[in-house]
């Protein structure tokens, strides 16, 4: 009896891999169906994962050099108390923007906060050199083409962002 109940479960399982190849098989036949990068975007756009270029896909590798040694959130202490909250340190958006793609509208909000002048010095000390405003600009344009930043919950200081390149 174990035996037979297990080769129903089987053949169902056949069937319905051979139905799902048949319709695949027919759609691209017909021309129907969606494909590429806006099948991608279909996919997984809700999940916060963009498609990436070539070009995008080989800058990514220079990204992943952070070894989170944290020099560079020397003198962030001011930004991260002015945040809120919202932005905890250049060092943690190294790590997010580098290596967690659904994170990027959280970190593009973050961004915010740390004009592309301070990027530019905190790179010429990072010991492993990421390219910390290419960064950046990946992680804003990628969350952008995903609906954005992301909004702040209410616990979180109701500041406004501070404009890339703007001191204080």
């Amino acid at each position: 009896m174990i035996v037979f109940g297990t080769m129903t479960g089987r053949l169902k399982a056949l069937l319905l891999l051979a139905l799902s190849l048949f319709t695949t098989l027919l759609k691209r036949l017909v021309g129907r169906g969606r494909h590429g990068i806006e099948a991608f975007r279909e996919n997984y756009d809700a999940d916060g994962l963009p498609p990436v270029t070539p070009d995008e896909r080989a800058s990514m590798v220079g990204f992943q050099r952070c070894i989170a040694c944290g020099l560079c959130d020397r003198g962030e202490a001011e930004r991260i108390a002015r945040s809120g909250g919202a932005y905890r340190g250049v060092m943690a958006l190294m790590l997010s923007g580098a290596r967690s793609m659904p994170d990027f509208r959280a970190a593009a909000y973050s961004f915010s906060f740390v004009p592309e002048s301070v990027l530019e010095e905190k790179e010429k000390i990072c010991p492993t050199r990421v390219q910390m405003v290419a960064l950046s600009r990946f992680v804003r344009s990628k969350a952008d083409a995903v609906g954005g930043a992301l909004p702040l919950p209410r616990t979180v200081s109701s500041l406004p962002p501070r404009k890339l390149g703007s001191e204080a």
